[in-house]
């Protein structure tokens, strides 16, 4: 009895002085910040912890977006034995100590087991080749925690017995919450300024917001953070702009990369992100650009911006601030075209203004039953029978055939874009530049 007294006493005592991002963890479903994609009523993983029927899961996502939280959640709401290994500290010794546990377990009490692994991106091959055969006969349900695309860092074999599960980034209005929370917790008064300065510092970790905001508290001394608490806490000065100037921002940022000065497109990106502008807001941007701007005369635009977006994901800031710089020095520096934005809207006018017209009929599916006797398919020409790789034939309706949508600029690849032969057409339909 007096060791547990002891035990008792040194836990609260623990709770007391923990950092304020652990004593603000949820404790239940309904108290986790975002996430609603999974865990609203109804969505698969709330459906698998509320009926305590979690099969073995991958939980991904990035850092203070609630992996570790809902491990313990699901510790809470479980009748089976909730273990936890820490993959930077186990090994494969402790791995097989732990599935020898959880068979002794089932055999003896009919319980199951969990293993909360947490970190497994960092358990080797041979670590994730133990656990494999527990976590296929059902003797361990494993639920594992990663930050880093588990494609890459966990085994295939262990990575198929597993359902993935995406963690996002915590939205303003979340974070928002955590923030509401932890001040009513904590007797202070957080300003809107203040708030809205946290949430857009921290990239959607409310790990990272609730780490500030304690350190702000104690900057303040009072039952007031402002602005200036929260720049302390971070070590910057925030570059704020009101939604006006958001817009004003955003578009001297896509006017300067449209217009090839890449100096100008790295000066309004670091300008967004010093006011804490959404990276992932960025990063769309760019991909747009892209074909809206650079199109066919740089067709390795696309995949440089989509390249910066995927990093925006995978890594997050500050690194992925220099992915997203190499995309404004890309496609500020290629050439611009926009014909396949003018291609692209005079085939939605004539969608809009046109007949519909028929598909013609060697155009249409002739691969069910019945399809021959209507005709369709029949006069079809397979380009690839053709030494030329081409051939001659309609691929509109009647009243389209003569239309022409797309006009290479002579920019870039695009002045060197060569239709096959026979494809001289008239001239287009009238086109707004």
């Amino acid at each position: 009895m007096p060791a547990d007294l002891f035990a008792a006493a040194a836990d609260e005592r623990l709770t007391a002085i923990a950092p304020l991002a652990q004593r603000m963890r949820p404790r239940s479903l309904e108290e986790v910040a975002g996430q609603e994609h999974l865990l609203a009523p109804g969505r698969p993983l709330r459906a698998l912890i509320d009926a305590d029927r979690l099969s073995s899961v991958i939980l991904w996502g990035p850092p203070g977006t609630g992996k570790t939280t809902l491990a313990r959640l699901i510790a809470g709401a479980t009748t089976r034995d909730f273990v936890p290994l820490s993959a930077v500290t186990a090994g494969v010794k402790e791995v097989r100590e732990t599935v020898e546990g959880a068979r002794r377990l089932l055999g003896e009490q009919g319980r199951g087991t969990i293993l909360f692994l947490d970190e497994v991106h960092r358990f080797n091959r041979a670590q994730q080749d133990a656990l494999l055969p527990a976590v296929e006969d059902g003797t361990l349900t494993l639920v594992g925690a990663t930050t880093e695309n588990p494609f890459f860092s966990v085994t295939s074999p262990l990575l198929s017995r597993s359902t993935l599960f995406r963690l996002e980034p915590l939205g303003p209005a979340a974070l928002r919450a955590v923030v509401s929370r932890a001040a009513a917790a904590e007797g202070v008064t957080v300003t809107d300024a203040a708030a809205e300065l946290l949430v857009g510092l921290v990239d959607g970790d409310a790990r990272a917001l609730l780490t500030s905001l304690e350190v702000a508290i104690a900057l303040a001394g009072g039952a007031t953070i402002d602005v200036a608490e929260v720049e302390a806490a971070r070590s910057t000065r925030a570059l704020r702009y009101g939604q006006d100037e958001h817009y004003d921002v955003v578009s001297a940022f896509i006017k300067s990369i449209r217009g090839s000065d890449v100096d100008a497109g790295l000066y309004w990106l670091a300008r967004m992100l010093a006011a804490g502008e959404d990276a992932r807001f960025v990063a769309r941007r760019l991909v747009i650009l892209a074909s809206e701007d650079v199109g066919m005369a740089d067709p390795a635009a696309l995949l440089v911006a989509d390249a910066a977006a995927r990093a925006v994901e995978m890594v997050g800031l500050p690194e992925a601030r220099l992915n997203l710089a190499q995309a404004v020095v890309h496609l500020a520096g290629a050439p611009k075209s926009n014909r396949v934005t003018l291609a692209l809207g005079a085939a939605e006018r004539d969608v809009r203004d046109q007949p519909a017209g028929r598909v013609p009929p060697h155009l249409r599916d002739a691969h069910y039953q019945g399809a021959a006797r209507l005709g369709h398919g029949a006069g079809y020409r397979y380009p690839h029978d053709d030494p030329s790789g081409w051939v001659d034939q309609q691929y509109r309706p009647d009243h389209l055939e003569g239309r022409r949508y797309y006009q290479p600029s002579t920019h870039g690849q695009e002045a060197r874009w060569d239709p096959p032969p026979g494809r001289a057409l008239p001239e287009p339909p009238e086109t707004a530049e």
